[in-house]
């Protein structure tokens, strides 16, 4: 990574196209020009303080997000990648509770513009938010640290990030991803909207770095991995845990108060609000694979598990609080994949003679039998909340679809058939709702980590909304992923950061 002067890049002189920004001729630093974006009722007003790169912003607009915004901006137009960090204090107290103060990356200053920006809210709230393209809605992911003093956006290729600091201004990952890309040159400023179309509001932007990114090709980076969940009604999402390395495959305990998922092949378990995890007891399986569940009645967690058999898959069960292990699947390999909704019969994926199946075995232990024959690989089996179905991905029949087969292995019938492979299909508690992963045409299985979408399909029409466009793979939902109550998803995206 690399300092370099916006002066430059290439910027825009007096004939850019300003949208409905009114541009200005005073001196703004880094920062080309400034005006109000969108309608308001009181002319916003920006000053630069060269001794510290400071700015002080007055904004008003009734708001930023859903399909329009209102705003103060100052800004400069750039092109290729860029990081823009700031310490941010609003000035006075009281206001709108969701005023917001933001560093944006744009692609033009007409109000229903495509952008992303980090947003320092009245009341402490952080958020990354972003319009992924001209007219669409807002939406956002909300950080678990309230109130930083530092933040910074960066735009690496389509995607976005934030980092945040504390007192001590150093920045650290805030965890998830936004996917939007822009064209050509845009635009990279500060902004204050005041949430209240009556009034004005005040901020002050110090310490202001702009810096262009160098490409990541051939240069190190780190793996990031964010323990996300989605509100699937208004789409929005919260990080409840943000860790480097990989992490995989988060479910919900039966009270909804807490996620579990697989860290470096052992259970961990972090509240739903957020905070440090905890390490399960798992007795001497630690080398889960990501394959895990839950049963209905909350007591037992399963576990697929490769500590022995030569490293090969062995489903375990044992007490949700951890304990020792108790082996169910004779054969191997075997990757649990659901429990029967009465909670005596375990569901699981294995390989026979060299070709995948979908096996049943009573929980607590017996013969295997083959419900579904995959030819063509999986990526997920579950029981419907009924019992009487199961559903699954597979490629036998041509790309990776979901189907869905009767109980007793008869009536199998294909779900999905579009463009994209779908996999790891898991039900809403009332049966009425599908979400699964897709990703483009022919990748599924060939990559840990790429371009995918979550996607909620109703059963009983078909039509399927995009919940999340996110850098995921196999990890991001492999275990069951809906909370209790239906109205939330769990998932883990991953971030490459240098």
């Amino acid at each position: 990574m690399r300092r370099a002067r916006l002066f430059s890049w290439l910027l825009v002189g007096a004939m850019a196209h300003y949208g409905d920004a009114q541009p200005t001729a005073a001196p703004l630093g880094a920062f080309q020009d400034r005006g109000d974006v969108g309608t308001v009722l009181h002319a916003g007003s920006a000053e630069y303080d060269a001794s510290n790169r400071s700015y002080t912003i007055v904004g008003s607009g009734e708001n930023m997000w859903a399909t329009a915004d209102a705003f103060q901006f100052v800004w400069t137009k750039v092109s290729g990648d860029v990081a823009l960090a700031a310490d941010i204090a609003f000035a006075g107290s009281g206001g709108d509770a969701h005023k917001k103060a933001v560093l944006m990356v744009r692609q033009s200053l007409d109000g229903d513009s495509a952008y992303a920006d980090v947003a320092l809210h009245g009341n402490g709230l952080t958020s990354l938010q972003a319009r992924d393209e001209k007219g669409a809605a807002t939406h956002e992911i909300q950080s678990n640290m309230p109130a930083p003093k530092r933040l910074r956006i960066e735009k690496r290729g389509a995607y976005f990030y934030i980092s945040r600091g504390g007192d001590d201004r150093v920045l650290h990952m805030a965890g998830g991803s936004m996917r939007v890309p822009l064209e050509g040159t845009f635009y990279v400023g500060l902004g204050v909207c005041a949430h209240n179309k009556d009034v004005v509001e005040k901020a002050v932007f110090s310490n202001v770095d702009v810096t262009e990114l160098s490409p990541t090709a051939g240069g190190t980076t780190t793996l990031f991995s964010t323990l996300e969940t989605i509100t699937v009604t208004s789409t929005d999402r919260r990080v409840a845990y943000v860790t480097p390395g990989r992490i995989e495959a988060p479910n919900w305990t039966r009270d909804g108060a807490a996620l579990l998922f697989n860290s470096g092949g052992r259970m961990q378990r972090v509240p739903v609000a957020g905070g440090q995890p905890t390490t399960i007891d798992t007795g001497f399986a630690v080398h889960a694979n990501g394959s895990h569940g839950i049963s209905p009645d909350g007591a037992l967690l399963a576990v697929s598990d490769e500590s022995r058999e030569h490293r090969r898959s062995v489903v375990y069960v044992m007490a949700v609080v951890g304990g020792v292990p108790r082996r169910v699947t004779r054969q191997v390999p075997s990757y649990w994949q659901g429990w029967s909704p009465d909670g005596n019969t375990v569901l699981f994926a294995g390989q026979r003679r060299g070709k995948f199946g979908i096996f049943t075995v009573p929980a607590a232990g017996g013969e295997e039998t083959r419900l579904a024959a995959v030819e063509g690989g999986n990526a997920g089996a579950e029981y419907a909340p009924d019992g009487k179905s199961v559903y699954f991905s597979s490629g036998h029949a041509g790309g990776m679809q979901i189907w869905r087969v009767l109980s007793d292995g008869t009536g199998m019938e294909q779900v999905t058939s579009d463009g994209f492979d779908n996999i790891h299909p898991h039900l809403s508690p009332d049966g009425r709702r599908m979400v699964f992963l897709s990703c483009e045409k022919g990748t599924a299985g060939q990559s840990e980590m790429g371009d995918v979408m979550l996607r909620m399909m109703s059963l009983s029409d078909k039509r399927t909304v995009v919940l999340a466009k996110l850098i995921g793979g196999p990890g991001t939902i492999d275990a069951p992923s809906w909370s209790p109550d239906g109205r939330q998803l769990a998932f883990v995206s991953y971030q490459m950061m240098r």
